[in-house]
């Protein structure tokens, strides 16, 4: 796949290394981070090409690229199994009901591995995957999170309960975020917009979970802004170590 943009390139060369094959530039970029860039490239040994700025146009395909194109091997997804090895006493998962959007995805996985996720999970069918645009708008976390693809979300979701995870879901009804003992083990799981999660999903769920909004009259937050925002929450608990005393607790 090809990773458009000085950053984004970047950060493949500091995530993936050895999946950078190689690197374009247009003949007009310019300037210290693109020197940057090239001289990191050749110093791994990957080749460098100079070339016309529409030759970087046609692999882009409409993107932002900033005179600068890479071609990274795919990244690959782990099996679920993977990701419960790497179950711990305050294990972080994020799963996603069927959102969509490549740019959600992206911007998920890079709050879930900023506020310390162990990894993602999504469904093959109806929902984003790793294309080039998740990769770029995860800025980096696309190569250092594991991603599982599952074929049924509620089945995997039943796993991880088995496993000893709880499994909260985002959700309007839900109790008040910061109500609720976000701590131990979890697996936050977050719909679609404007369907949110499918109803499969919700009976997977221990305990549900809603971001208390003072402003009306713009709907909800978008997908990734609930993710983050939740995501916050429980890294702020696990970091205090305290919620408040009126919590409700999980349900059974």
């Amino acid at each position: 796949m090809f990773v458009h943009g000085v950053h984004p390139v970047e950060e493949a060369l500091a995530a993936r290394p050895e999946a950078v094959e190689r690197l374009w530039v247009a003949e007009t970029a310019r300037g210290p981070a693109v020197q940057r860039l090239v001289e990191r490239a050749r110093s791994l040994g990957i080749r460098v090409e100079r070339c016309s700025r529409e030759r970087i146009e046609r692999m882009a395909k409409g993107t932002v690229h900033q005179g600068v194109v890479a071609r990274v091997a795919e990244i690959g997804y782990v099996d679920l199994d993977d990701l419960l090895a790497r179950a711990q006493e305050e294990t972080l998962f994020v799963a996603l009901d069927q959102v969509q959007d490549p740019v959600h995805l992206g911007a998920v996985l890079r709050s879930a591995h900023l506020l310390g996720a162990h990894g993602l999970i999504i469904p093959k069918d109806r929902a984003a995957g790793l294309t080039p645009v998740a990769v770029k708008a995860s800025a980096g976390a696309a190569a250092r999170l594991p991603v599982a693809r599952v074929t049924n979300l509620a089945r995997a979701l039943q796993s991880l309960r088995e496993a000893g995870i709880c499994v909260v879901g985002a959700d309007m009804e839900g109790a008040p975020c910061d109500r609720v003992d976000l701590r131990g083990p979890i697996c936050l799981v977050v719909g679609s917009e404007g369907e949110g999660l499918r109803r499969l999903t919700r009976e997977r769920c221990d305990a549900l979970v809603s971001i208390p909004m003072i402003g009306e009259g713009v709907g909800s937050f978008s997908v990734s802004a609930s993710a983050s925002i939740l995501l916050y929450e429980i890294a702020r608990q696990r970091r205090t170590g305290s919620i408040p005393l009126d919590s409700p607790g999980r349900s059974s």
